[in-house]
This record gives structure tokens, sequence and C-alpha cells, in this order.
């Protein structure tokens, strides 16, 4: 829940700017949520929240990893049913894909995956965690004009949350073990 949200822990985050985009207006201009920042920082705990924001206003939300979605999609595909997966994601108001570029995507599921954020370009929003800047997204799709392509896409109508600062699970685990 947002409510439980630690705004504490990384106060150069725009606290404002969420209780805004809490609201949903986003979804209904078709824009994009980049959490971008190093483990721990609460980005997917703040995806959560939106997403869970957005079920209550009646909004059709998915939640999946980067490493699932691409799972899915190769899996979907190798049977013949990919149109069907993707007509599904279509129809969500939002995708929210956690942790990109924590694990290397072979250049299939990379493909798959861009072609995924491209359809959403424009008609419905997207939710992206991730550890790596823009910079550094090709170690992920590995072609530099795909991901070129895709960065741009992405960003073009993008609220860009930089979440970088000291992990809340690892100051949790230092205060649970000096309190024990």
């Amino acid at each position: 829940m947002l409510s439980e949200f630690d705004f504490t822990a990384i106060p150069h985050l725009n606290k404002p700017l969420i209780l805004k985009l809490a609201q949903g207006e986003y979804l209904n201009t078709a824009k994009n949520i980049g959490l971008l920042g190093n483990s721990g920082t609460g980005k997917t705990h703040l995806a959560t929240a939106l997403g869970m924001e957005a079920c209550r206003q009646g909004k059709r939300v998915a939640f999946y990893t980067a490493a699932d979605l691409v799972t899915l999609l190769l899996e979907t595909n190798a049977q013949y049913q990919l149109s069907r997966l993707e007509a599904r994601l279509k129809k969500l108001d939002l995708l929210i894909v956690d942790e990109l570029g924590y694990l290397a995507l072979d250049e299939n599921g990379a493909k798959l995956l861009f072609s995924i954020f491209a359809s959403r370009y424009e008609r419905k929003s997207l939710i992206v965690t991730t550890n790596l800047p823009f910079e550094q997204w090709q170690t992920v799709f590995k072609d530099t004009a795909m991901t070129a392509a895709l960065v741009d896409r992405l960003t073009h109508h993008c609220h860009v949350l930089e979440m970088n600062g000291d992990s809340y699970r690892f100051r949790q685990g230092l205060k649970n073990r000096e309190t024990r």
C-alpha cells in the first residue's frame, strides 16, 4: 500500500508527484512510469502500490517480473499462442514489469519484450522498475537500435523517478540485528 511506503528512506523522491500518480490520471493519457535505482529502495513496493490504486479505480492491471513475462512470451510463442497473449496484454490499462535488467534476456525474449513495450506506446501505460540507468539497457536488449527505439518510446511520455539510496531491507536487517 502507498500509505506504508517510507518516503523518508528516499528523501529526494518527489512525494507530491507519487501521490498525484496514485490518482491515476497518467493512465488516462497513456503515460509511463520508470522507477530506476539500486536494490532495496522501494521500486517494487511503489510499483505495486500504484498498481493497487489503479485496481481500486477499476483499471485492468497485471504485474510481472521481466523474467517471468519473457518466459511467458517465449512459451506462448512456442505454442503458437502469442497473438492471444498479446491481445490480453493490450487490454490492460496498466502493465507493470518489475526487475528489468536483473537477469539477461536471450535475443528472442528481448525482441518479444520489445514488441510488447512498443505496442503499448501512446496507447496504454507501463510501469517499469529497473536497477539500470537507461544508457545501460543495451546490456538487457543487446541490440543497439532496438534499445534506442525502446528507450525513446518508453521515456517520451514518462515520469522517471530515480530511487537511489541505501537499501531499506539492509537497513532493517541491521536494525533488527542491533535489537537482538
